[in-house]
């Protein structure tokens, strides 16, 4: 949530980041949390002026009784009676304005930095970084005949020519690999749950469970203490990282008890931080967490939900900072650098997209997204998304902490990234490293799943 301070520091710079967000009607929004916040301190006021008059009344009562003056006296006590009655008044004044401005605010996304790019979509996301790109004929021809742009391998890929490569290429997409090796089984998973909740069979949980063990090791390694969370949370910590209201609609929601299910670990390990105030010297806080994700993906058709490509359910280990507004820049370098590094391990090609102003999450203020390359299908596959909040979370959270040179509270930075997410990594490594042999395991990924091989 955005602070009132940022807004009368900045307005200007505010409603513009807004704009550039594509949020409608930004300049009002921001306006009328002024009028509130204008409206509160006016009651406010009027509070304070009522209740410094009523207890210079009110001294005055006890005197008027010494002197006998005993209808002056009863005079001055239905005098502190009535600003009794206003000062409620002004109370309730007080309490309406400050909901409805923190309603309001919880509406409103953070602002990005100036680095993000200007754009309404992903169309206007800027490649920064292309990694582990195989020197094949038919990336290539990709390259060649226009199917990715050529100036940062940002476009889609043509459908119609994808779809060509697919039925001529030797290269099977995941959802065929898992029926061949019986990996995978999205026929049972509909008759369990519905679409989008698979069933992993023998090689298949192996592959699973291997990912895992594989990114909380790498995880481990890298500073991050795990946590293992719940993964149903209250109302509370939905608002607290602004899951709610933004995205009410996407996550399940258990009606009875008024608990929701977690669309990512980021909720409740970030949650554990509410209402916390911190000692400096305890920051960067680095957790890890492995839990099940689910989303409704209300909306979501065509080619991007077949096989593993778009899942209610679906594995995932999120790495999370709480840090210090001087520090939170490196600390998103070291997030990215760290799952840039996993997928060098796995031999993934992929590349690092900085999101523009209108494809980021509406509680970010800087976002790189993680895409791997999906030979058989010949399209990019989303699998991390690694994000600075700034104190957009730590307002709402109240995640405060404490600067050791002048003991001030304030509010931390919180940061958090997919390291990673797995069912498109499961996707990429069988489409990327089949062979007439069977599946190749990268040599990273060997120990954990302990064989070279998917036969």
């Amino acid at each position: 949530m955005l602070t009132l301070k940022q807004i009368y520091d900045d307005k200007a710079r505010v409603i513009a980041g807004l704009e550039k967000k594509h949020f409608a009607g930004a300049a009002e929004a921001i306006e009328e949390v002024l009028r509130l916040d204008a409206e509160r301190k006016a009651a406010q006021q009027q509070k304070d002026a009522a209740a410094a008059e009523m207890n210079k009344i009110s001294k005055s009562i006890g005197m008027l009784m010494a002197q006998g003056k005993r209808e002056e006296a009863e005079a001055a006590k239905a005098q502190t009676g009535a600003l009794k009655a206003q000062i409620a008044e002004y109370d309730v004044k007080m309490s309406e304005a400050e909901e409805a401005q923190t309603k309001l605010l919880l509406t409103i996304p953070n602002i990005p930095y100036d680095i993000v790019p200007e754009g309404a979509s992903a169309e206007d996301n800027l490649a920064v970084t292309i990694g582990n790109w195989p020197n094949q004929p038919m990336i290539d021809a990709i390259a060649k005949d226009g199917a990715v742009a050529l100036r940062d391998w940002n476009g889609e890929v043509d459908e119609a020519i994808a779809a060509e490569r697919i039925a001529q290429s030797e290269k099977l997409p995941h959802w065929e690999l898992a029926k061949k090796y019986n990996l995978i089984d999205f026929d049972l998973g509909v008759k369990i749950s519905g679409a989008g909740f698979p069933v992993y069979i023998g090689q298949g949980a192996r592959l699973q469970r291997a990912l895992i063990n594989f990114f909380l090791a790498e995880a481990n390694k890298a500073g991050y203490t795990e946590i293992m969370p719940p993964t149903v949370v209250n109302a509370a910590s939905g608002y607290g990282t602004g899951q709610l209201p933004d995205k009410e609609g996407q996550m399940y929601h258990c009606e009875v008890d008024d608990l929701y299910l977690i669309p990512t670990a980021e909720v409740p390990v970030t949650n554990l931080y509410r209402d916390v105030i911190i000692d400096e010297d305890k920051l960067p806080i680095k957790n890890c967490a492995y839990t099940e994700c689910f989303r409704r993906e209300a909306g979501s058709y065509g080619k991007d939900v077949r096989g593993l490509n778009r899942l209610h359910e679906f594995s995932k280990i999120e790495i999370v900072r709480i840090d210090t507004p001087e520090h939170s820049d490196a600390s998103h370098k070291e997030m990215l650098a760290h799952v840039e590094g996993l997928l060098k391990k796995l031999e993934l090609p992929y590349r690092i997209l900085r999101l523009s102003g209108g494809d980021m999450s509406f509680t970010a203020a800087l976002c790189y997204d993680f895409e791997v390359y999906s030979e058989a299908q010949h399209r990019w596959l989303e699998v991390s998304s690694t994000s600075n909040f700034d104190t957009y979370q730590a307002n709402r959270l109240k995640c405060r902490y404490r600067r050791s040179e002048d003991k001030k509270v304030t509010l931390c930075h919180t940061l958090n990234g997919s390291a990673l997410a797995l069912p498109r990594i499961v996707a990429a490594l069988l489409e990327n490293n089949q062979t007439e042999e069977g599946i190749r395991i990268p040599k990273a990924l060997q120990p954990f799943f302990g064989d070279d091989m998917i036969r």
